[in-house]
């Protein structure tokens, strides 16, 4: 870059600092974003704004990416050069702006935490003595027979459990209802918990879960309680009840492959979230396409 391109940079800086007052981080982190993008012109022979393209905001943010820069940093790097290009516009620099329309690339979807089979049993197969344990047990074997999320978890009333039915009605997100099964394990559990709960819960209590106090049992506490049996049953790992969910949901999907199914029992509203549990071998999926596609069956050999 020749020094008139380079003069631009100081006068940017300071339009952030003096006109819209953003913090000295942030200030750094644009100088820093801009001089990697002048390397960038330097190694490829662009001498000043005006040659800069579109094509080359493009490549820029390719070569960063191949450089091991996150999609995260690559789209804040962008937001800097656009702010830039502004300005420029702004001061008669520029007739364009060569940062507009330019993606980063996407971010990769982090896979949900899961325990799988054998660490979800350990967790679970312990002896409850204590009402408070009872209580425990109860909840953990309900969290993963129905994939429950913690605030649908502590908001149960009595009332929500049908044990003939071997359902649980549930008030999720948007206030929508849905039922949900409810496995051997789990009922067995609830039905220990009910025959200790009377001996804690406050007169007209409805919740399900109550604590030691006999009222609604909160989301922190059964945080806590969960974290401490995982420490206790030795699984060397920090346990949460969304990680139950997230185990629930995967496991019933290796096993059955309905995705739908799935998405109606976590009551997800779009089968776009549901996806981000299809992390499953490739190869176990292909076998199953060519065994199930009429088109992708193979004719026997005459």
């Amino acid at each position: 870059m020749d020094d008139s391109a380079l003069a631009w940079l100081p006068r940017f800086l300071s339009h952030l600092s003096v006109e819209r007052r953003l913090s000295a981080h942030t200030d750094t982190s644009y100088r820093g974003d801009l001089q990697r993008l002048v390397a960038y012109c330097d190694r490829n022979h662009v001498r000043n704004w005006r040659s800069v393209d579109s094509q080359h905001v493009r490549m820029f943010a390719a070569a960063e990416f191949r450089q091991g820069s996150s999609p995260r940093t690559i789209q804040r790097r962008l937001s800097a050069l656009r702010s830039f290009f502004n300005f420029m516009i702004r001061e008669r620099g520029l007739d364009a702006n060569p940062a507009v329309g330019v993606q980063a690339p996407k971010a990769r979807k982090r896979l949900p935490e899961t325990i799988d089979v054998d660490l979800m049993s350990r967790l679970l197969e312990f002896r409850a003595d204590a009402e408070l344990d009872v209580r425990d047990k109860a909840i953990m074997e309900l969290f993963y027979s129905s994939g429950l999320r913690l605030a649908e978890l502590v908001g149960l009333n009595l009332g929500d459990v049908d044990r003939g039915d071997r359902t649980v009605r549930v008030l999720g997100k948007g206030s929508k209802t849905r039922v949900v099964p409810v496995g051997k394990h789990a009922l067995e559990a609830i039905a220990r918990w009910l025959k200790e709960r009377g001996a804690l819960a406050a007169s007209g209590e409805q919740a399900l879960f109550v604590s030691n106090r006999g009222e609604r049992l909160g989301p922190r506490a059964v945080q806590k309680r969960i974290a401490g049996w995982a420490k206790r049953q030795g699984l060397g790992r920090h346990v949460h009840p969304h990680l139950f969910r997230h185990s629930f949901a995967t496991h019933l999907l290796e096993s059955s492959q309905d995705l739908r199914g799935v998405q109606e029992l976590l009551g997800h509203a779009n089968i776009s979230t549901t996806q981000v549990y299809t992390h499953l071998d490739f190869q176990h999926l292909a076998k199953i396409y060519d065994a199930a596609h009429p088109r992708a069956r193979r004719k026997a050999r005459s």
